[in-house]
């Protein structure tokens, strides 16, 4: 799977991500919390190699990151960046096709991948539509779908890395979301998402990594993380923590 040892980023001459040791597990969600400015959307750029780090390895599976070819990686690792844009009129389901470019899969394979990953996305009524004459939450769940379609239906190698991936959406789909990668891990895939929504992150990620200053903070369960004076010195909030009364899992309620 995708692993950081002491994995380090500057910009500037400036630390903005120090000594990150991380592993990604098969079969789980990693949620990375944290406010603004704490090196969230650096660390997942470092992670798919985007970005460059100042010190420390990255390795995916057998072999460093670095030394894997760009369509093998391509079938082993996805990213879903913050933002992410289209200036053409593609119908959806010709973006979603742009998951399908790394494998050689035939089109009737990919069709129906597509449409599976569109269902699981909750986009699949979207389907024969403008992208550009969507909304931005439509557009959101068109490209989780494009990073489904991308590593269909996963498995214990692949990894999909998401920034966000809630940000536009409505509770709904907030939710249809992130059951929808929780389905996805089901599989075997590994996925770290960045959130942030506590609530959301406890009840939908097997572990959390809590970020503050380019460091890491915490790293475990929900309920070793989410507590109440971790969350006052990263996030400044002085909040309750109860117990979810369906679900058992940390419930996060600002004072």
């Amino acid at each position: 799977m995708l692993r950081a040892k002491q994995l380090s980023v500057e910009r500037a001459g400036k630390s903005v991500l120090s000594e990150i040791n991380l592993s990604l597990k098969p079969g789980e969600v990693l949620g990375v919390l944290g406010p603004n400015g704490a090196g969230k959307s650096t660390l997942l750029a470092a992670l798919c190699g985007e970005l460059p780090c100042s010190q420390g390895e990255l390795w995916l599976g057998p072999r460093l990151l670095q030394d894997w070819p760009g369509q093998q990686r391509a079938q082993r690792l996805a990213v879903l960046p913050q933002l992410s844009t289209l200036n053409f009129a593609f119908r959806v389901e010709e973006v979603v096709a742009m998951g399908r470019l790394p494998h050689a899969s035939g089109q009737a394979r990919d069709q129906h991948i597509i449409q599976q990953a569109l269902a699981a996305a909750d986009a699949e009524h979207l389907i024969g539509r403008n992208y550009l004459q969507l909304s931005g939450g439509e557009r959101q769940r068109v490209h989780l779908a494009r990073v489904l379609a991308q590593l269909w239906p996963g498995g214990e190698e692949q990894v999909l890395l998401l920034d966000e991936p809630t940000s536009m959406l409505d509770p709904l789909h907030q939710h249809t979301t992130l059951q929808a990668v929780r389905d996805f891990v089901g599989h075997g895939a590994a996925v770290l998402v960045i959130l942030h929504d506590l609530n959301l992150a406890a009840r939908y990620c097997d572990r959390l990594l809590l970020l503050h200053n380019g460091q890491a903070h915490a790293l475990g369960s929900p309920a070793e993380v989410l507590q109440a004076e971790a969350l006052r010195t990263v996030f400044g909030l002085e909040v309750l923590v109860q117990q979810h009364p369906e679900r058992g899992h940390p419930l996060i309620v600002a004072r």
